[in-house]
């Protein structure tokens, strides 16, 4: 007896088989409803109503070739007993002989299977030719008798489904019963083989995707298997804050408005240790573990360094074992979705959604109401006069929970982000006196607090919005952190001792006021006690570079919005100002700078002042950015309280930045460190400079890197339509190319004019010489603010550039140029990988830290940067150690150069002679070391000479350093118009001006800026030392030998770049916070 039955009736079967097999088939580019006929259920589904039993024994497949029924197509019937995968290994035949399946039946014979396949060539022809068609015929021959060895039983038993009811009155009696059944039906973690992985997925696509597991595409395989992944993360989870709860240890809370997550299902099953296992378990489903995680959006809570450095963060705190929360905004939109349209920015929301996140849990239960605006009234409590204040608008915060896995541990943390509700008590109202539309408009109201990431400001209300967006997020925070203190504290004298509250920036400093306001007019608190709990509590990080750029809220916006708020402010200020006259006397100018209060035509409130007076340490960034604190942003500060200030080099975590957007230089690491140790435990990188030298360990890194450029340069085909195969046409990629990348926000300080100016100059000497150069394809990525008009020139330059260069045949594969649009961190995960040369070009005091440049150190990448942010920090690491004979020898005549301006005029030509026949004994370029012999030669004569024999020449540096040092900027802009910039950089300046790229008139701006004493960010002042860099990268790259040395060298130093160090540093001298892992 024999029924036929679709591949959808053999996934049933397999499926309702639970405990036999997992599930295995195949999903074709078209809906199975297309490609297989449906029948009835009715004879599989009886076979299921008792037990059963299925054995697996030796047997003989027979394959068969039928070319008579259709005049179409080729029929190809398989005969074999079904084993796991069995489907997927004959479509896999199929499709690497290039065979297309029209359609497909599976027939049922007994304890047989027999597949009839209706196949075409790769043209869409019927295969006729025999010698084909017997070649087919043994490789699926061959596939499907692999295998078919051994006897494997399993039973299945159809387990009952039922309701349960619950029985109200069980009584005390029952309560221990109860609690024992609980803990026996929880007593076990959810299981990570293949089969229980299977099971899950499709598990979740039948009940919580709502999809058939019969007929489902790869977003909702995705939304599956993310379902899953978080199952897992939520045991761990509650394990997590079971424990803290129990131990009470010091929490760290970590307030930040943005969070750049990216995608989280990668990062997340290589944090839980189960990535290999749910690719296996997929790839026996028939999907590609790679594929499924393309399906993700990116979470895009944030814009640029500070926000990625903020999940950095959160995964380092989860690995370290820290008792810590994040706190954020759950933006509805994010930032824009960038859209480049005739090489024109233009600015579309991002939906990220609109499908849903399955990462978040909503808290529908723990909300929190947010007051507006309205009056303050004064009342007597205990005997005591206190402040209430009345709101005239009222938002629930509602919580949505992201948990953060840390690696290696069963550690897994929270950050919570906060969404923006209409409050319910003023919906009713407005419904029950039947005014809707007022309810709309509430609600409406309400949402768009948390509706855009940094909403645009130049308007009243627009910077009542975000002002709005700081108070809710702050309020709602605080709220949270005081409610869970409470529920195992009596009192607040412990505060500090249990609570440490980080503020990322200026943007929380309101949390600040608002813990001021709820200890003094809600628990009813002294003043000095309130303040000495706040003191104690908060810790502040700075980001900002130049003082221009503090933040600073009108203080009629903040008096109508946030009237106790404001009155609060005036009292801090007030007490901070009386003890200032006590130290510093009556110095106005310096009290006018030091207030809180800005007066003024438009009287503000300074945010960064607010958070130094209230903050028990305030922390730089980077050592550079520490004196620049110091001395420049907050000298006044500092002179009165230097013992706040510190600094920690911001890091990037290696998790992300290697192991999952690398994982092939992460496998290479491992196995020339003999451990994968490093992935916790990063300075154990270090090992990799003993094998630097090794010609194995360069052969195996300079093809990972291939690797990572073909994938890049792939990525550039699909996303530009340029070509990346390797020939000769101009619209072609060619991978053995110097990959040149500059991604980041676009700016006039991060310069990225700079760069295009730098590409026009190469496009010019390869036109007029056509002289031997290194290749180059050259990459700009980043969004310009929807306001920032030279920003956008910026990008629409480099997209006119590009299209003068890509299509001039006289440069073929010399120069490619390509703009990388809606750069996210999804995209950088690609980008950094494959890149050989980053740019970090800001103007030097201009950048606070930078931690793309750390990213890219860790990948192997070589810089070409100014001296900003942690520039020199990683010049120190990776060009200090490893030194041989030669280069010690060599710094000796460093030593001597740098001792010069203390030697008397008439002694230097001696000691010139003999370093420059030392110098050419080293086969090294001369500078032109004779201007050091004159009286006039400056002491920044020598710093230069310095730099340049320390970054570009030295061999075990691996950055080309350029560009004026944060000293000389000033003197640099004083000298305006008189400063003359290089014959080079006057040409490409008028090639632009003169249309030679066309839109000469919308251009004439952007010329304009960098001429006749306009050019604020010194590009013409760094132009001649710019490519001078670029020359000695050009002729480090030729010799690749060398340039793989290099890129190994910078991969061992980057350890003391990673967030695992930053974030040591500041729990042990900021939080007072210690680790507290939760027991396996």
């Amino acid at each position: 007896m024999s029924s036929t039955f679709t591949a959808s009736s053999l996934l049933t079967f397999s499926l309702y088989k639970r405990s036999f097999s997992p599930p295995h088939f195949f999903l074709p580019s078209k809906p199975l409803s297309l490609l297989f006929p449906k029948t009835s259920f009715k004879s599989l589904k009886a076979s299921t109503s008792e037990e059963s039993s299925i054995s697996i024994a030796s047997t003989t497949s027979t394959v068969t070739v039928n070319n008579e029924d259709s005049e179409d197509t080729t029929a190809f019937i398989i005969k074999a007993k079904n084993r796991i995968g069995l489907l997927q290994v004959i479509t896999r035949v199929f499709k690497l002989l290039g065979l297309k399946i029209e359609r497909a039946i599976v027939e049922f014979e007994d304890e047989f299977f027999i597949k009839k396949f209706f196949i075409t060539d790769s043209h869409g022809n019927k295969i006729e030719n025999h010698e084909n068609l017997e070649r087919i015929k043994n490789a699926l021959m061959e596939a499907v008798s692999d295998g078919e060895v051994g006897v494997m039983t399993v039973n299945s038993v159809k387990s009952p489904r039922g309701v349960v009811v619950r029985r109200p009155g069980l009584g005390v009696s029952n309560d221990r019963a109860r609690a024992e059944r609980l803990f026996g039906l929880m007593d076990g973690f959810l299981k990570n083989d293949p089969i229980s992985l299977q099971k899950d997925i499709l598990d979740h696509v039948e009940y919580t995707v709502a999809r058939s597991r019969f007929s489902f595409d790869d977003f909702e395989a995705y939304q599956a298997l993310s379902h899953s992944v978080r199952d897992r993360l939520i045991e761990r989870w509650h394990d997590t804050h079971h424990y803290f709860k129990r131990k009470d240890p010091k929490r760290l809370y970590f307030l930040s408005l943005e969070f750049l997550m990216g995608r989280s299902l990668s990062n997340s099953v290589t944090n839980l240790g189960i990535r290999d296992q749910y690719a296996n378990a997929l790839y026996q489903l028939g999907f590609d573990f790679e594929v499924l995680a393309e399906q993700e959006g990116d979470a895009a809570l944030g814009n640029g360094g500070l926000a990625r450095l903020s999940a950095c963060q959160m995964d380092s705190l989860a690995t370290l074992d820290y008792p810590a929360w994040g706190y954020g905004l759950r933006y509805q939109y994010g930032l824009f979705r960038q859209v480049i349209i005739d090489g024109f920015q233009h600015e579309q929301p991002d939906y990220w959604l609109n499908f849903g996140n399955p990462w978040e849990i909503e808290r529908v239960h723990v909300s929190y109401a947010v007051k507006f605006y309205g009056t303050i009234e004064e009342a007597i409590v205990n005997g005591e006069k206190c402040k209430i204040w009345v709101p005239g608008e009222t938002v629930e915060a509602v919580a949505y929970d992201n948990p953060i896995p840390g690696y290696g541990t069963r550690n897994t943390t929270n950050l919570r982000l906060w969404a923006a509700k209409p409050s319910g008590l003023y919906d009713m109202e407005s419904y029950n006196t039947g005014d809707y539309i007022n309810a709309v408009v509430n609600r409406q109201r309400a949402e768009t607090i948390s509706s855009v990431l940094y909403p645009d400001d130049r308007s009243y209300q627009g910077k009542e919005l975000r002002l709005k967006q700081q108070y809710f997020f702050v309020s709602a925070s605080l709220q949270d952190i005081i409610r869970r203190f409470k529920e195992t504290h009596k009192n607040f004298d412990g505060f500090p001792d249990k609570v440490a509250v980080h503020i990322n920036d200026t943007h929380p400093s309101l949390s600040i006021v608002e813990v001021m306001r709820v200890l003094v007019d809600e628990e009813h608190l002294g003043w000095d006690q309130a303040w000495k709990i706040v003191c104690g509590t908060f810790s502040f990080t700075t980001h900002t570079v130049q003082p221009e750029a503090l933040e600073k809220i009108p203080v009629d916006l903040l008096g109508n919005l946030l009237p106790r708020h404001l009155q609060i402010i005036y009292d801090i200020n007030f007490k901070f100002m009386e003890e200032l006259k006590g130290r510093i006397g009556l110095d106005y100018s310096r009290l006018s700078r030091m207030s809180i209060v800005e007066e003024g035509a438009v009287k503000n409130i300074r945010m960064a002042n607010l958070s130094i007076v209230c903050c028990h340490t305030v922390n730089a960034v980077s050592r550079m950015h520490s004196e620049l604190l110091k001395t420049r942003v907050f000298k006044d500060f500092y002179d009165l309280w230097p013992e706040k200030f510190q600094y920690k080099t911001n890091g990037a975590t290696q998790r992300r930045w290697i192991v999952v957007s690398n994982p092939s230089l992460c496998s290479l690491i491992s196995k020339w460190l003999g451990t994968e140790s490093w992935i916790r435990d990063i300075d154990l990188l270090t090992g990799l400079r003993e094998h630097a030298s090794d010609a194995e360990l360069q052969k195996e890194w300079r093809k990972v890197r291939l690797v990572n450029k073909m994938r890049l340069a792939e990525y550039i085909e699909a996303m530009s339509g340029v070509k990346s195969v390797e020939a000769f046409s101009s619209l072609q990629v060619c991978v053995d190319a110097m990959f040149d990348v500059q991604v980041k926000r676009i700016h006039e300080y991060k310069r990225q004019l700079l760069n295009i100016l730098g590409i026009i100059h190469r496009y010019d000497c390869i036109k007029s010489e056509r002289r031997n150069v290194v290749p180059r394809v050259c990459l700009i990525g980043g969004k310009a603010a929807p306001g920032y008009e030279v920003a956008k020139k910026i990008i629409k330059l480099c997209h006119a550039v590009a299209e003068k260069i890509n299509n001039d045949t006289d440069v073929g594969d010399l120069l490619k140029l390509i703009f990388i649009p809606d750069y996210n961190v999804s995209v950088a995960e690609l980008v950094i990988p494959g890149t050989d040369l980053s740019q970090h070009l800001s103007t030097a005091g201009h950048e606070a830290s930078g931690t793309g440049s750390m990213k890219f150190l860790m990948n192997g990448c070589l810089l070409l940067a100014t001296a900003d942010g942690s520039t020199n920090e990683i010049i120190e690491e990776i060009g200090a150690d490893n030194m041989g004979r030669k280069e010690m020898e060599l710094s000796y005549v460093i030593g001597v150069l740098l001792a010069l301006p203390h030697v008397p005029v008439e002694e230097r030509v001696g000691f010139l002679a003999i370093m420059r026949k030392r110098i050419v004994d080293f086969d090294l370029p001369v500078w032109k070391l004779n201007i050091l012999i004159y009286p006039t030669a400056r002491l920044s004569d020598f710093r230069s000479l310095y730099c340049r024999f320390l970054v570009s020449l030295l061999p075990g540096i691996r950055s080309f350093l350029f560009g004026a040092k944060v000293n000389e900027v000033p003197a640099l802009r004083e000298e305006g118009a008189a400063l003359k910039p290089s014959l080079q950089f006057a040409r490409v300046i008028r090639m632009v001006r003169d249309g030679y790229f066309g839109f000469e008139d919308y251009f004439k701006s952007l010329c304009d800026s960098v001429e006749d004493g306009g050019d604020f960010y010194l590009l013409g002042s760094d132009f001649r030392s710019y490519l001078e860099a670029q020359a000695a990268a050009d002729k480090a790259f030729v010799d690749q030998e060398k340039w793989t040395r290099m890129s190994i060298l910078s991969t061992a130093g980057s350890g003391r770049f990673s967030s695992d160090r930053t974030i040591k540093e500041y729990a042990e001298k900021t939080w007072g916070i210690e680790p507290c892992k939760c027991p396996f």
